[in-house]
């Protein structure tokens, strides 16, 4: 260990500020959230449930397929409603769930890596735009939770059988699957872990999820038979990606782009800076050079991503089938991180949609595993120059959250979220038990 390295001496300071600078943050984007159709979705079903005790068994409507199944959509917002009758209470469930993810993710990065490869995945997935930009009540927010799930209970499991992780495993893909269609990612990645002996699983583990899992989905089919408002006609099809091509290549981009900084649209070229200054041209000026900035540094580090990944792709490529050694740790993450890939352009494939980033943001934080491979090698050879930028990485972070969470397409310093909220209820005639 370099004990003159600073990550090792002031470990525990930047961590737990990293931490509560990244709670901060998404309080104040949950506070500045615009509520659209997405949110009203979920507050309106949690707090039928909460106030009126009608648990509605469907989730949010998607694009193409109907609505998602299942009561969980419900009770993520109308739960924490039952125990605090305040619009934070469903907030402070997703942060619990984000930080829940966070503790299970940096458990494995505690146990492959070292220390300051562990406050390169605080910031770079903790303080990280793509992360936080998505802290409002809306079905996506949550799959990093389920994400973090899978990933952990596979890592428990590539050793030896574990009923309990077994099951977890599984509900980790139905709890998924109660939010967002974007689940069979999930589900293939598991299929290739099996596949390639990366797990053990126990059998009886994984029957009690998925028992589990149909038990919870008996209300929906009931509903499903009766109710046709829950099931969408479309003139797509499944395999409509593997036909058009398009779409899994642009899938594919996604997986880039998540470790770099090319961050949404919605983040880069939405802001107006009417806060900064009423004349209309310097705002112009303003948001110009802003953008200038986003999509030059964006692109830069997506060639970076995009070699990386092509250069840990040529290193597992052999060893990608079944039948060969897997030599440690990192290469079983590395290996877990092509399984996502593969889960990727499946879905891409069958999907009757082309993917915008929500879709895929489940497997964002997997896309950092290269990236922390490659930082752990940074962090021995060249030690001041990782420090200083991962110190810089954390403040270019900082500042496009603090405009993001201000003035973007989702986010405005104009609006006040429990606001909308009470005006939602009024507007319903909804009433606190």
């Amino acid at each position: 260990m370099n004990s003159e390295h600073f990550f090792y001496r002031h470990f525990r300071l930047v961590y737990f500020s990293g931490l509560l600078l990244g709670l901060l943050l998404a309080v104040l984007y949950a506070s500045n959230q615009i509520l659209t159709g997405d949110q009203t979705q979920m507050l309106d079903k949690g707090y039928l449930g909460a106030y009126q005790g009608v648990w509605q068994v469907f989730g949010n409507a998607a694009s193409a397929v109907g609505n998602v199944p299942g009561s969980l959509s419900a009770l993520i917002i109308g739960g924490p409603l039952v125990i605090w009758d305040s619009p934070w209470a469903p907030v402070a469930l997703l942060l619990a769930l984000r930080l829940a993810s966070f503790f299970l993710f940096d458990s494995i990065i505690k146990a492959v890596f070292s220390q300051p490869v562990r406050i390169a995945f605080m910031v770079l997935y903790w303080l990280n735009p793509w992360l936080l930009y998505d802290s409002l009540l809306y079905n996506p927010s949550y799959l990093c939770f389920f994400t973090a799930l899978h990933f952990w209970s596979a890592f428990k499991m590539r050793h030896q059988a574990s009923f309990t992780y077994s099951a977890l495993h599984v509900l980790a893909i139905g709890g998924a699957m109660q939010l967002h269609y974007s689940w069979p990612v999930l589900a293939v990645m598991s299929a290739y872990l099996f596949y390639r002996r990366m797990i053990v699983i126990s059998w009886s583990g994984v029957f009690a999820g998925v028992a589990a899992l149909i038990a919870s989905l008996i209300p929906y089919a009931l509903e499903y038979a009766k109710n046709d408002t829950i099931s969408r006609e479309s003139d797509r099809y499944i395999g409509y990606g593997l036909v058009h091509v398009y779409p899994v290549l642009k899938a594919i981009l996604y997986w880039l782009r998540y470790s770099s900084t090319l961050f949404s649209n919605r983040i880069i070229t939405e802001a107006s800076f009417d806060w900064v200054t009423t004349v209309s041209w310097l705002q112009m000026v303003v948001k110009y050079c802003w953008q200038a900035i986003l999509f030059v540094f964006g692109a830069v580090t997506l060639v970076v991503s995009a070699r990386l990944n092509w250069h840990y792709w040529k290193e597992i490529k052999p060893t990608v089938l079944r039948g060969h050694d897997i030599d440690d740790d990192v290469h079983w993450l590395l290996l877990f991180a092509a399984a996502t890939v593969f889960g990727i352009v499946i879905s891409a494939m069958l999907s009757p949609i082309t993917f915008s980033y929500w879709h895929l943001i489940l497997t964002y934080p997997l896309a950092l595993i290269p990236l922390l491979a490659k930082a752990d090698i940074w962090q021995k050879e060249r030690t001041r120059r990782f420090t200083r930028t991962l110190t810089f990485i954390a403040g270019f972070f900082l500042v496009v959250n603090l405009v993001a969470a201000n003035d973007s397409d989702k986010y405005s310093y104009k609006v006040d979220y429990v606001n909308q909220v009470e005006s939602r209820l009024s507007e319903l005639g909804y009433t606190s038990p």
